[in-house]
């Protein structure tokens, strides 16, 4: 074959020449064969388009703003102070720049999302292809959040490139109104994070369906295999390689290496946060039951490194501590940065060989490096393990504290209690080393699980004790028992699953679904999430979990030793305990609501979110639980939630979101809505009361949780399960029956059967209601205005005249 020659390069042979064109410059796409085939009003809105339907949920859930201080810092013009209704000197006042603070955060938590889908997604089509097939399960409607949004229907790994394009874009736009003298009013930046929250579930959507599709996860599998989590599955005899982040393309290379060259037995790999969860998902088809150990959530990053247990540390992007070099290089343990968004300021060795890389990180002569190369990362991370499981081994390297140091360093506490007022716990951490020097490590032991590894303690000890280390020294028997099972992310839920369990979860037979995500930033240990979700499983809601809280789901285990996920089904059904997967799976919560809305009542889906989250807002009973929600990818995925009119409530550090939506009951105005079947206003009981919402104890979140269930179109039966579970989880939690139960009582059907005639007096004694006690009957009574007991097919937008474009429309179900 001739040699052909360019301007810039010359081919000898031609068949080793390929050659990959991905677009065309300004070529016209053809859209129409991923495009929904009904078009609702909005498909890829902008920041205006659905600034009237934010408008509507903030009219009614009036944002309550808790800034952090009274000052800006934002610009050069200040520090201004914005106290007692002052502007600064750009114009804006306290009330803006709340606004603006919380916005930004939200947008933080969509754009980590987005990047991490923009990762992946390209990194999939450059290895398997653009033409290569989405896969999510088996559903007709596969990518929910992005057809409701974008008005796509993505049938290729190369279709979802538009879907991904559009989300970037807008974060665009909504970023630079973050920039000082651009927006200043505080309920549009709170209409943009909504905006922007629903942004991060077609982000997140594009992500996990991309790795779905592209790494075999499980598809829509209710019984994804069962793999072990905790400190105590790791067998540190192995050398041990360890994975932090959430992006798990690299890690597959060192699992595919590891498959390949027979080291699955030989070297353990276990992980940390969302990558751990996927990389137990990886080639699931194939592999019935993984090798990969999850060791838990963020919380665990810091103990685990001072345990000295893992030889090599391979971290990726998101929920990264920023210390790992610094703490891993104290114990010789080298780390590789694989994702260009966390560098630490080491090496790149993506050119270098492997053995090049293996011998400078094995000398010390670097504390690590970057690799790039994922096919270099999936050699070097088990090779490099093993050399260093030797060199640590021969220097007797340790983590922990022993017996002699840790007594010296109980000597040396002054039990000042500065550690205790760093604590964002509030631990009571002299007690305990006062304790453990009498020798009651009961306390000590105690904080191992409370404690979520910030090491703020340690900062602030005048006597540089290592506070943390004591504390895990202390716990070396609870750490070895630390050992259960949790269950492999299943994926989307089926269109057969909400076609079998719709109808009890529309008329709510089945109470409601609760969904438990978000960090581990818990105000009392990670037990008080797995108490919330078997409390609700026990009740036959369904709940469902996601990245740090499915961890958590699984780490504790009942009398007979069993995990809830043991226990309970992974079916989209009553009783139910679904873990969806990592942080990005987020969006396959969403998307069981919105399909609800499009398979079991037949509403449109595609480019009408304002219909779809009207019906979830108004029939659908499901609430979301974020108890140690900590970053902000926390706030956008449940801003996104909010937009879709499904409430959220967060734990005890909640309120450093500065930031909450909570309606008020007794406004009467406020709780109208049109009946789709002739266009009359109706009026409606407070349900649900808030969208966002902070709780001070597991305790006081379980009734909260259940009242959020409630919705204004349940049938009777449905309303009497809800309220009865509503009024039992206050009595039984808070010792007292709630004080607004009777708002939520249309007819005496709607009262819990077992206690009709009772609750039939407290109306008539407390709150001025008419019966008839010959029929125990409700005559009327001051809130039964609106007897709803023949329920509209549907209920039209909040606050719109009939008529207005963007209503629900009247199709029967």
């Amino acid at each position: 074959m001739s040699k052909l020659k360019t301007g810039t390069f010359s081919v000898e042979n031609l068949e080793s020449l390929q050659i990959t064109i991905k677009s065309i410059v300004g070529a016209a796409e053809d859209l129409s064969g991923i495009t929904a085939e009904k078009m609702g009003p909005t498909p890829k809105p902008g920041m205006a388009d659905l600034r009237e339907w934010g408008f509507n949920l903030l009219e009614r859930y009036e944002p309550v703003l808790t800034p952090m201080c009274d000052q800006c810092c934002y610009c050069t013009y200040g520090p201004c102070d914005l106290g007692g209704n002052k502007r600064g000197a750009c114009g804006i006042d306290m009330k803006g720049h709340t606004g603006r603070e919380f916005f930004l955060r939200v947008i933080t938590g969509t754009a980590c999302h987005a990047a991490h889908g923009r990762h992946l997604l390209d990194h999939l089509t450059e290895t398997i292809g653009r033409d290569y097939p989405v896969a999510p399960g088996a559903s007709d409607v596969m990518t929910p959040n992005i057809e409701m949004i974008t008005g796509l229907s993505p049938k290729t790994l190369g279709d979802l490139q538009h879907a991904m394009e559009y989300v970037e874009e807008q974060l665009t736009q909504l970023l630079a109104t973050v920039h000082a003298g651009q927006e200043s009013a505080e309920i549009d930046y709170d209409a943009k994070a909504l905006f922007s929250g629903l942004l991060d579930h077609v982000g997140m959507e594009v992500s996990d369906i991309a790795q779905v599709s592209g790494y075999e996860f499980p598809k829509s599998d209710p019984d994804a295999p069962l793999v072990e989590i905790g400190l105590g599955s790791i067998d540190s005899s192995k050398p041990v390689l360890l994975a932090i982040g959430h992006n798990v393309a690299g890690v597959t290379y060192m699992m595919d290496y590891m498959e390949t060259y027979g080291l699955t037995d030989k070297v353990e790999l276990v992980g940390l946060c969302c990558t751990a969860l996927d990389m137990t998902r990886y080639k699931e088809a194939g592999r019935r039951e993984p090798y990969a150990k999850v060791v838990g959530s963020m919380a665990k990053e810091l103990k685990i490194i001072r345990s000295g247990v893992p030889d090599v540390i391979v971290v990726d992007e998101q929920c990264v501590r920023g210390d790992i070099v610094a703490e891993a290089s104290k114990l010789q343990i080298p780390v590789i940065a694989s994702n260009e968004k966390i560098m630490y300021g080491l090496p790149n060795r993506s050119n270098e060989s492997v053995d090049a890389v293996i011998e400078e990180l094995r000398s010390g002569k670097e504390a690590g490096a970057v690799v790039l190369d994922y096919e270099k990362l999936g050699e070097l991370g088990p090779r490099l393990a093993m050399e260093m499981a030797a060199v640590r081994k021969a220097e007797g390297i340790s983590g922990l504290p022993d017996e002699e140091e840790f007594e010296k360093e109980l000597s040396r506490c002054t039990l000042c209690g500065e550690c205790r007022i760093a604590c964002p716990e509030e631990l009571d951490i002299p007690e305990a080393m006062e304790l453990a020097r009498a020798g009651d490590l009961t306390a000590l032991e105690a904080l191992h699980d409370q404690c979520i590894g910030c090491g703020r303690c340690e900062q602030v000890c005048r006597k540089q004790i290592p506070i943390l280390s004591m504390i895990e020294a202390a716990s070396k028997k609870v750490i070895s028992e630390e050992k259960s099972l949790v269950r492999a992310g299943r994926g989307q839920v089926t269109d057969a699953e909400i076609r079998a369990e719709g109808v009890n979860l529309v008329m709510g037979t089945t109470p409601g679904v609760v969904a438990i995500i978000g960090c581990p930033n818990y105000g009392e240990g990670s037990k008080d999430v797995y108490n919330i979700a078997e409390e609700f499983l026990k009740r036959n809601y369904i709940v469902l979990a996601s990245g740090c809280a499915a961890m958590d789901l699984g780490m504790f285990k009942d009398e007979e030793g069993k995990s809830l996920y043991e226990r309970f089904s992974g079916r989209f059904e009553r009783g139910g305990c679904l873990n969806m997967g990592s942080c990005v799976s987020n969006s396959h919560i969403t998307g069981t609501a919105e399909k609800v809305a499009a398979i079991f009542a037949r509403r449109n889906l595609g480019g009408n979110l304002e219909e779809i989250s009207d019906y979830i807002l108004n029939r659908v009973g499901a609430v979301g639980l974020a108890w140690g929600a900590y970053s902000q990818k926390a706030a956008s995925i449940g801003t996104g939630c909010n937009m879709l009119g499904i409430p959220a409530v967060l734990g005890p550090h909640g309120s450093k979101y500065r930031r909450a939506l909570i309606a008020k009951p007794y406004a009467e105005e406020k709780w109208e809505v049109y009946d789709a079947r002739n266009g009359e206003k109706m009026k409606i009981p407070p349900a649900p009361e808030f969208l966002l919402i902070t709780a001070e104890s597991w305790q006081e979140s379980v009734p909260m949780l259940a009242k959020a269930c409630i919705r204004p179109s349940d049938n009777n039966m449905g309303r009497m399960i809800k309220l009865t579970h509503y009024i039992e989880l206050s009595e039984k939690y808070l010792g007292i029956l709630p004080y607004d139960w009777w708002r939520f009582v249309r007819t005496e059907s709607d009262l819990p059967l077992s206690r009709r005639e009772e609750f039939l007096k407290l109306l008539e004694s407390e709150h001025g209601w008419k019966i008839d006690w010959d029929k125990k009957k409700i005559l009327s009574g001051p809130e039964t205005k609106f007897d709803v007991s023949a329920q509209p097919t549907n209920l039209k937008r909040l606050c719109k005249q009939p008529g207005e474009a963007g209503q629900a429309s009247k199709a029967s179900e």
